[in-house]
């Protein structure tokens, strides 16, 4: 989808009293929230809903993400967008990160994949790599827990 559709459907957002948009173009699906600007967002007035299944795709594994009482303590670094996560730059290569391994802020942990675009997800805080919580080739979610650095 073209980024200049992305921004209409934002202003659209904008202009209208919609919470939530979704718009699907072939494989390409676009969803885009908002919260209203004089609340507090809903995660941080109370504990996550269910998401709720527009339709079922069919053959699709169900992907729970951990909540935040399942994750070790510390750190935890969220994808900052929706795309594929990669460990890796390319195939074959050593990950980035491995559980253990010190890190350094601003130290590269992966990359997401989003519009044929790789982003790089750099560490935020120097520490010790606590757990990898996503999988080489997965997609992710705009918010879910990538990686605990403590």
């Amino acid at each position: 989808m073209d980024l200049r559709k992305i921004k209409k459907l934002i202003d659209l957002l904008e202009e209208s009293n919609l919470a939530e948009l979704e718009i699907k173009e072939g494989e390409e699906v676009v969803r885009l929230s908002r919260v209203p600007r004089n609340t507090a967002p809903a995660a941080a007035a109370a504990p996550a809903a269910a998401p709720i299944a527009v339709a079922p795709a069919p053959a699709a594994a169900v992907v729970e993400t951990p909540t935040a009482d399942a994750l070790p303590a510390g750190h935890v670094v969220k994808a900052p967008m929706v795309g594929t996560f990669y460990e890796s730059a390319s195939p074959g290569t050593p990950a980035f990160v491995k559980v253990g391994q010190q890190v350094q802020a601003g130290e590269t942990l992966g990359i997401i994949e989003a519009m044929k675009m790789f982003n790089q997800i750099e560490a935020d805080v120097a520490g010790t790599v606590q757990a990898i919580l996503v999988k080489n080739g997965q997609p992710v979610e705009f918010d879910e827990p990538m990686f605990v650095i403590a």
